[in-house]
């Protein structure tokens, strides 16, 4: 009974490492490229997927390629259906997006990323970028990510920490995120100027939840748009005033610009 349960532990997780693989991937792949990326063998790759499109977690293409099936999405539209709170902020985000004149992103954390669960477009942008939900930015380097972690009660800031170096993020990286730390004390954000992508300009916030739940929020789009002294001068104060707003609403009282503790 050990040995099975084990097996079927084991299937799961590459099952999942293969649906993974799949959403990752910028084109549909074959068993063959999944089975170089996974490290899985071949022939199991092929029950895997044969399965997981039977569950309509994979559809296959005439070319003999793996695109996400529809039940993925019905998983992922359940999954952000959890997040009610996102309603609830859109009203805000939605000003501060016209104010700026940039993309604002919501996420939450997956790893050593942030995952983006809701975006909002400001309807006077001349030029939209192509980021939207499902985008993931590195905590070590986007505005979102180094918000997120400047509001974690320090024991779980220095986990995080831990975790980015197992990750493999790099001494340089991680230095300048120790300094991402102390601009936000200054500045109650964060800023990543041409960091998580050299051509875009971004500022991050954190927000807690009705329950406590902790989210990374960025503005930004591209830095020949939203020079980096304009965008701290004008955007930086009406953000945190976006940052009490909500989180007023969300039950929590006027504690204005904060770090985790």
């Amino acid at each position: 009974m050990g040995v099975e349960a084990r097996d079927e532990v084991s299937a799961l997780a590459r099952g999942l490492a293969l649906l993974r693989a799949v959403a990752d991937a910028e084109a549909p792949l074959s068993n063959r490229e999944l089975a170089e990326r996974s490290g899985i063998p071949k022939a199991t790759v092929s029950r895997l997927t044969s399965t997981l499109q039977s569950a309509g977690l994979l559809r296959l293409s005439p070319d003999e390629r793996f695109t996400l099936g529809p039940a993925a999405l019905h998983l992922g539209n359940a999954y952000l259906r959890g997040f009610d709170f996102r309603q609830q902020a859109r009203w805000h985000l939605a000003e501060l997006a016209e104010a700026a004149g940039g993309n604002v992103h919501l996420g939450v954390r997956d790893g050593p990323d942030m995952l983006v669960i809701d975006t909002v477009h400001p309807r006077t942008a001349l030029i939209l970028s192509r980021m939207d939900v499902g985008l993931r930015m590195a905590i070590a380097t986007s505005a979102m990510g180094r918000a997120y972690m400047a509001a974690l009660p320090p024991p779980q800031r220095d986990a995080l920490r831990e975790d980015l170096r197992a990750a493999g993020v790099d001494a340089r990286t991680r230095a300048r995120l120790d300094e991402a730390m102390a601009e936000h004390r200054e500045r109650g954000f964060s800023v990543s100027f041409g960091e998580w992508h050299p051509d875009i300009h971004a500022l991050g916030f954190s927000l807690r939840g009705p329950r406590g739940e902790l989210y990374g929020v960025s503005v930004g789009g591209p830095a020949y748009m939203l020079p980096a002294q304009k965008f701290l001068e004008e955007v930086g104060p009406r953000l945190l005033e976006v940052q009490r707003a909500i989180e007023s609403e969300a039950g929590h009282g006027p504690e204005g610009p904060r770090e985790g503790r």
